[in-house]
């Protein structure tokens, strides 16, 4: 028998041959004559990248499931070439994404101010609208305020005339009134002049602050839109009645000793306690936390608080002067701006009509000022708070998604 096993490595009697179906390769230079390829049997493979013309395209056929949608017309010719297909909204397509419209009122207004950080133009009207939505409880609260004002300065201003008699007869004596007399007249009057300024201040303050404390329950129910009537405003502030008045005090007596003895001590103290009032009542805190409570809100916001106030008072300011200005004028006040060497003292006729002229500017004008005041506080809480948030939802509005 023949062996048949190959050396290592060499073909053994498992290497397949070309009778089991194996082509094998010719070996270049065998002789072997090369087929010719026919080109017409196989298909053409196309270069890569290469894609169909337009013109001979055929319209894709839709998926499984697909429907046309609802402007689709059959008989519709088809697209040019390189034109795309007019979009057809599928019933399971989603409509797109639409970015959320800004909110001028941030997250709504469901009272007399919007619930975000609030401009100068903001403070002012909303202090405006709620007076004229609460005109019967703020103007009440502004009108028994004005008359505790008015007759306060009246008795002031009748004690001092007393003085201010002896003055204008030492006047009228001329070189025959002796140096004594005359030193005497002066720094007489002027010391009550300067009693009636500093008491008209002192009270004035006082009075004010406790409108400012009383405002704080009105305009916290009048931002959530709410009802608010003075049962309501007076058993909110009822518990907190005596720290509301030591509150008013300190704060009447510093700022009114600081402006009159140095005017910068009296400003920062103006400004820095000017939102105790509203966070003594809103807060329900003590004393003290009122007033660290004001400083801790207005620090980092000095001059725009100080320019809020400011504004506020030349705006009380100069309606109380348009006011008062027929009552000034039938109590002789003018004679005394076209004589001025003659010192004319005011008779208690002119005192009363000139306090009549006071109450009415002072309904309107000390509301305006402590509902100021109060939107000021809860402008700087939804500023460094998020106190916004909490107004809506105690409002129950719902604020707007971002998506």
């Amino acid at each position: 028998m023949t062996d048949t096993g190959g050396a290592p490595g060499g073909e053994g009697a498992d290497t397949p041959t070309p009778s089991q179906g194996v082509p094998q390769a010719p070996v270049p230079g065998s002789g072997e004559p090369r087929r010719s390829e026919d080109h017409a049997a196989s298909p053409a493979t196309p270069p890569r990248g290469w894609q169909a013309p337009d013109a001979q395209a055929v319209p894709p056929t839709p998926p499984p499931g697909w429907q046309h949608g609802p402007g689709h017309r059959p008989d519709a010719p088809p697209p040019f070439p390189g034109q795309q297909p007019p979009y057809q909204q599928t019933p399971y397509q989603q409509a797109p994404y639409q970015q959320p419209r800004w909110n001028p009122h941030g997250l709504g207004k469901p009272g007399v101010i919007a619930l975000r950080p609030l401009n100068i133009g903001d403070i002012l009207d909303g202090a405006i609208t709620a007076i004229r939505r609460h005109a019967l409880l703020v103007l009440g609260i502004g009108a028994v305020v004005a008359v505790i004002t008015a007759a306060i300065t009246f008795v002031v201003q009748k004690y001092a005339l007393a003085n201010l008699a002896d003055f204008a007869s030492t006047v009228e004596l001329g070189p025959a009134a002796t140096e004594a007399e005359l030193r005497n007249a002066l720094f007489g009057t002027f010391g009550d002049a300067f009693l009636v300024l500093i008491s008209s201040s002192l009270v004035s303050t006082f009075l004010l602050t406790i409108t400012t404390g009383l405002m704080a329950t009105v305009m916290g129910r009048a931002a959530l839109g709410r009802e608010v009537t003075f049962g309501i405003a007076w058993r909110e502030v009822q518990p907190r009645l005596p720290a509301l008045l030591g509150v008013a005090f300190v704060y009447a007596l510093l700022t009114t000793i600081g402006v009159m003895l140095c005017i910068i001590p009296g400003v920062l103290a103006w400004v820095f306690w000017a939102l105790a009032a509203p966070a003594l009542v809103l807060e329900r805190g003590t004393f003290r936390e009122a007033f660290a409570r004001s400083v801790k809100l207005v620090s980092g916001a000095f001059w725009r608080v100080l320019g809020v106030l400011l504004l506020a008072r030349i705006i009380e300011s100069i309606f109380e002067n348009i006011i008062q200005l027929p009552f000034s004028i039938g109590s002789g006040v003018f004679s005394q701006m076209f004589n001025p060497g003659k010192v004319a003292v005011p008779s208690t006729g002119d005192l009363l009509l000139a306090s009549a002229g006071q109450i009415i500017a002072g309904t309107i004008a000390i509301p305006f000022v402590a509902l100021v005041t109060v939107i000021v506080y809860l402008d700087q809480r939804m500023r460094r708070e998020g106190m916004d948030i909490e107004l809506a939802r105690a409002a129950g509005v719902q604020p707007p998604q971002a998506w």
